[in-house]
């Protein structure tokens, strides 16, 4: 069974365009997590509709439409094995909101599968995946350089692309060395389980070869209980129900939980998974459960379940480091956007501005700054406008990273540094 593997959580990352989906239909395909009769299903169905080939792109479509369906998970959870780990893919999608997904969801990914096409090269997304990824600290960055059958797999071609995405990765500090390169396509399957007869210039690892060699994270269950809530339901005979996905820690029956900043605590009477009843549940694991005397109007959506000996934080003000990603103009004290943390949404003043951060060094540039702008780095102070249940990610990094939006758009990434509580 899977779970006798140590897991690891894995951000497919890139441009729209540039064949993510199709790299993961390919890996659940090559790893068995897609029976064929679902693949045989879409290759008939795309064939029908012209196209032939796209049963990869199918399978994911397909598992999307599942996802919505599904209650308690909100972005993807694929899981597939190596012969060393069971892998969760956060499939981070490509449109506007991925930033705000990547760090309310996958913000948990250890390591990320950077796609970049080989005909189109680094492309705008591209940066600011990469930006995020060093932001939110994924350890380990695999550069999958797909779609090499659209340029005859040429290795010319492939050098220059690795040349780009390595001055991109040496601009925001991510250890080239640490990043490997990978020629592929998804869409023929070259260099993923097999090595590619079309690319003999190459001698590396094939991408599952390179997920396989991934280092090791030490696993949550170390941390105390943090499980933000997703949903709050009412089911007859159960009662009040929150769901949620358990960041760090365990959640057992009978434990005294808190939930923060509703400030209520009760004891846990039954944990649900996946529509079975369950004593205990770990990290990465999506969950309903009941806790005696809570009723629906006590808690809601964005609160964090903990220990009631060692509740979830409440910031009065918070520093953190963040890497402003878009703004038309310049971020000055005072400005209120929205913070994406987990799965709170709260308006957040920036009460200061405290350092400005030398992108290429991270050395302080400027102690105080007047404002900040696009591609800047910084250290500021928040306020949040509500009571907001934040860690610092020194500490519990699952909930310590978060997502700063206003008119529309990711305006900035950031992690928690301290927390003032309140």
């Amino acid at each position: 069974m899977s779970q006798d593997k140590p897991h690891q959580n894995l951000a497919i990352i890139g441009h729209v365009d540039h064949g993510k989906s199709t790299l993961v239909g390919r890996l659940l395909f090559e790893t068995g997590s897609v029976p064929e009769h679902v693949i045989e299903q879409h290759r008939e169905e795309a064939a029908e509709k012209g196209k032939g080939g796209f049963e990869f792109a199918y399978v994911m479509d397909n598992l999307a439409e599942e996802r919505e369906r599904g209650v308690t998970i909100d972005i993807a959870h694929q899981r597939f094995d190596t012969d060393k780990y069971y892998f969760t893919i956060v499939d981070t999608p490509g449109h506007r909101d991925f930033v705000k997904n990547m760090i309310t969801g996958a913000s948990q990914a250890d390591h990320a599968v950077l796609v970049v096409a080989a005909d189109d090269g680094v492309a705008p997304q591209t940066r600011e995946h990469v930006f995020l990824s060093r932001t939110l600290g994924i350890e380990t960055l695999i550069v999958a350089v797909n779609k090499m059958d659209t340029v005859d797999y040429e290795e010319d071609r492939y050098r220059e692309v690795v040349d780009d995405v390595k001055q991109l990765l040496t601009q925001v500090r991510f250890d080239t060395d640490d990043a490997r390169f990978i020629p592929i396509s998804a869409f023929e399957g070259d260099n993923i389980a097999e090595h590619s007869e079309n690319m003999p210039w190459f001698d590396g690892p094939t991408v599952l070869e390179s997920l396989n060699n991934l280092p090791e994270m030490s696993p949550p269950t170390d941390a105390p209980l943090r499980l933000p809530i997703q949903d709050v339901y009412t089911i007859s005979g159960i009662g009040t129900v929150p769901v949620g996905r358990i960041e760090t820690g365990i959640l057992e029956t009978g434990a005294n939980v808190s939930f923060q900043p509703s400030d209520v605590s009760g004891e846990v009477k039954t944990i649900e998974m996946h529509h079975e009843e369950v004593d205990r549940a770990e990290p990465g694991d999506n969950v309903g459960f009941n806790v005696r005397g809570i009723g629906k109007n006590d808690i809601r959506r964005g609160d964090v379940c903990g220990p009631a000996d060692d509740p979830p934080k409440v910031a009065e003000t918070f520093q953190a480091q963040i890497v402003v990603m878009q703004h038309p103009s310049v971020v000055t004290a005072g400005y209120t956007p929205v913070i994406h943390a987990h799965t709170a949404q709260v308006a957040c003043t920036f009460e200061s501005l405290d350092q400005k951060l030398d992108p290429a060094s991270g050395e302080v540039a400027e102690e105080n700054p007047d404002f900040i702008k696009a591609g800047d780095a910084a250290i500021v102070t928040l306020r949040p406008q509500k009571p907001l249940s934040i860690e610092p990610s020194s500490e519990i990094p699952e909930l310590g990273s978060f997502a700063i939006r206003d008119m529309g758009q990711t305006i900035a990434a950031g992690k928690v540094l301290k927390v003032n509580e309140r």
